[in-house]
């Protein structure tokens, strides 16, 4: 799998033993550098022991008042930005995997980006933000509908991947977090099936990845019970299809098998 850790934490994997616990990373560099940006991705490469993957820039914004406090970004827009996407050019040039992270809400701009790079991988993180709070307080399926609609618009490029996790977050407004008890596993296949199950149709098992967002969903539910609860989700997939799931789609998106 996975994991975000620094580039010379993954250059030192194996250096102390037979152990390489880390395939592959997905860091940081922020791609409005533009041209400038295609040096610092060297660098991230060349310390990293090629196990550099991919780069994540999160592009969450929303001018809601309850919405903002969760998102990360200076301002709308992200992806749309000239310079940003002299930079993504660079990433594409060098075969690395982009991590897309946005509020649903923004789901167009994840959009725009696919057609204009079609040779990118983008990885659409958390099941693409769904919301459930702020303008969607209370509107829980109205929300869903327009996140689906999105969702199968950005599968239907080829070039797009999906990450199967994030619903801990309290952006998706369900309440474990306030309970006396934490969630079982039962508890959080009922209340996630409808948005992983929405992604796998529209992805396809071979382009979507189960993901933990630990240590965030930490205050939702324990590990054991997360993947417990994405065990029961894909029971009902081939054992081709589970591997995918839990593996294949993520060597696919990353090159982990190079």
């Amino acid at each position: 799998m996975t994991m975000k850790v620094s580039s010379g934490t993954a250059a030192t994997s194996g250096n102390y033993g037979p152990t390489r616990c880390i395939a592959g990373v997905v860091g940081y560099v922020d791609l409005r550098l533009a041209s400038r940006a295609k040096g610092v991705l060297e660098r991230h490469i060349a310390i990293s022991d090629g196990r550099i993957r991919g780069i994540r820039n999160g592009s969450t914004w929303s001018d809601d008042p309850v919405l903002k406090r969760f998102g990360g970004a200076a301002g709308p827009g992200l992806y749309l930005d000239k310079n940003f996407r002299e930079g993504f050019a660079a990433l594409v040039a060098l075969d690395l995997t982009f991590d897309a992270w946005v509020f649903q809400t923004q789901l167009g701009d994840v959009v725009d980006l696919a057609r204009a790079f079609p040779q990118a991988r983008i990885v659409l993180n958390h099941v693409g933000g769904p919301v459930a709070i702020g303008p969607y307080a209370g509107k829980r399926d109205e929300a869903f509908a327009a996140w689906r609609a999105k969702i199968q618009e950005i599968a239907s490029f080829p070039n797009t991947y999906v990450k199967l996790g994030g619903l801990g977050m309290k952006m998706i407004g369900f309440d474990f977090f306030e309970k006396p008890e934490p969630p079982s596993s039962q508890n959080l296949e009922k209340a996630w099936r409808p948005y992983i199950e929405t992604c796998i149709a529209a992805f396809g098992p071979q382009r979507s990845m189960f993901e933990s967002n630990f240590p965030v969903d930490k205050g939702t539910c324990s590990y054991q019970v997360l993947w417990n609860a994405f065990k029961r989700i894909a029971a009902g997939h081939s054992a081709d299809e589970k591997t995918a799931l839990f593996s294949g789609a993520a060597k696919k998106a990353y090159r982990l098998d190079v």
